[in-house]
């Protein structure tokens, strides 16, 4: 698959992670914060079943092999539909995810940089460090004072 369709797919997966929290909070307003968050992930692993019977190639079966860290991003993730689904509508959708890009982009610097979970490093350096400031700070003139 070429840069250009992989970034073209990420483009995409991020506009669904910016509408999400959007959608999750207003279907909080009719079921509470906790609920919306659990309907958001029944709905997305019914989802992701249909499309693993249809097309998977993996084997369920090699979740007994994954050690215990592997099995947390999940959890992860629920935990960042919670949290969007609080802060979305006190601080609005553009600064939750100018935060969540922030935060995404400081770790992913971090993680590229010792090539942790047995990914190629990707050394840190100014330029590197620059795009993330210069994000941090977008971020920051997103939030409403």
């Amino acid at each position: 698959m070429s840069h250009f369709v992989l970034f073209a797919l990420m483009f995409a997966g991020g506009m669904a992670v910016a509408l999400q929290p959007s959608i999750n909070a207003r279907l909080a307003q009719k079921v509470g914060f906790l609920e919306s968050s659990c309907i958001s992930f029944a709905v997305g692993t019914l989802a992701l079943l249909a499309v693993v019977l249809v097309t998977g190639r993996g084997s369920l079966k090699g979740i007994y092999d994954a050690v215990w860290w592997e099995l947390t991003g999940g959890f992860l993730g629920a935990m960042f539909v919670t949290l969007t689904i609080v802060a979305v509508p006190r601080i609005g959708t553009a600064a939750a995810m100018g935060a969540t890009i922030a935060a995404q982009l400081t770790t992913g610097l971090i993680l590229d940089h010792y090539g942790w979970f047995g990914f190629k490093g990707i050394p840190f350096d100014l330029r590197r460090m620059a795009g993330v400031l210069l994000l941090m700070l977008g971020a920051m003139l997103l939030f409403k004072r």
